[in-house]
């Protein structure tokens, strides 16, 4: 089992259909310190479904990077993990029991794991006890209606996780209203595992908070990273002391969104990579005088080339 320091880290959460590698890249160069993957289905995994292997995609910039898995069946996903930790290049592996989406519930999977913390546990269990398995990560949510983050972070503490990432918000909640950031607290002080703070941090002050108010080793940015992997080197240079640079001026946007853009087609084509670009390009512009015009125009585009020269005309 390889060493991993999950503590004094600045994470980006993944998202489904935000997180993939050309993101990822950027947010790293921006001084993202550990990433993981998009969530992919430890089932799909099994039936060799093709849409996962753009998920498994890595580069060896992103070190160290760990891929999350969803499912609910032990053995399933304890087989895949360790599939991966013999075949792939990743350091860990982390099993969402997060996602609010109602599909995912659904089928007993992401949030829905928050019902059962001893199906949690035993997950957890299984995986660790699989011959050379990455360290595995848990990320969990305050609860599924009630919280009860501070006895999921017990079980698979207990059952082997070499740490434990709390969303501070329950499922029923899924991304609206106010992170509760003394869940994580709670959870700090029921476990002895590193805990990763999530919740609305959207700048260094942020972290310094949570950190200050939580005691959590490391914290994980997401929806405040979407069109802005330049929050990593502010909140980077805020954890260090250092003046916090000016948020990026507008030519500066426009280089970052040409090399997604680049990145983006590299990876996946021209005709799923200009489409993905679309929300990337709405995030990035968000709050840009004038920039209501281009994000109504890149959803006609279809070339790459086309692209680029509408990004250039943003003035």
């Amino acid at each position: 089992m390889q060493n991993i320091d999950f503590s004094g880290k600045v994470a980006l959460g993944p998202m489904a259909g935000v997180t993939d590698l050309p993101f990822r890249l950027l947010c790293k160069e921006m001084g993202c310190d550990l990433m993981t993957t998009e969530m992919i289905s430890a089932k799909g995994l099994m039936y060799n479904n093709r849409k996962t292997e753009v998920l498994l995609m890595t580069d060896e910039r992103e070190h160290p990077i760990g891929v999350q898995l969803f499912g609910s069946e032990p053995d399933i996903m304890a087989e895949q993990a360790a599939k991966i930790s013999e075949e792939r290049d990743f350091d860990f592996i982390d099993i969402n029991m997060g996602c609010p989406v109602p599909k995912i519930v659904g089928n007993g999977e992401g949030s829905a794991l928050m019902k059962n913390p001893e199906l949690a546990g035993d997950i957890v269990r299984k995986m660790v006890s699989m011959p050379g398995m990455l360290p595995v990560t848990v990320k969990i949510r305050a609860g599924f209606e009630e919280v009860n983050a501070p006895e999921v972070a017990q079980a698979v503490a207990e059952a082997g996780a070499a740490a434990v990432t709390v969303h501070a918000r329950t499922r029923a909640q899924f991304y609206s209203g106010k992170a509760d950031w003394k869940i994580i607290k709670r959870v700090k002080g029921t476990v002895k595992i590193p805990v990763i703070g999530n919740g609305d941090i959207c700048s260094a002050e942020d972290v310094r908070r949570m950190r200050e108010e939580t005691g959590c080793d490391s914290v994980m940015i997401a929806r405040a990273a979407k069109g802005n992997p330049w929050i990593f080197r502010e909140i980077k240079a805020g954890l260090m002391g250092e003046e916090i640079p000016a948020h990026p001026d507008i030519e500066e946007v426009k280089e970052m969104m040409k090399r997604h853009i680049n990145l983006m087609v590299s990876l996946k084509g021209e005709y799923i990579g200009v489409r993905e670009m679309r929300k990337h390009i709405a995030w990035y512009t968000e709050g840009i005088r004038n920039s209501s015009r281009l994000r109504r125009q890149v959803c006609e585009v279809t070339k790459t080339e086309d692209l680029l020269k509408l990004v250039d005309s943003l003035c």
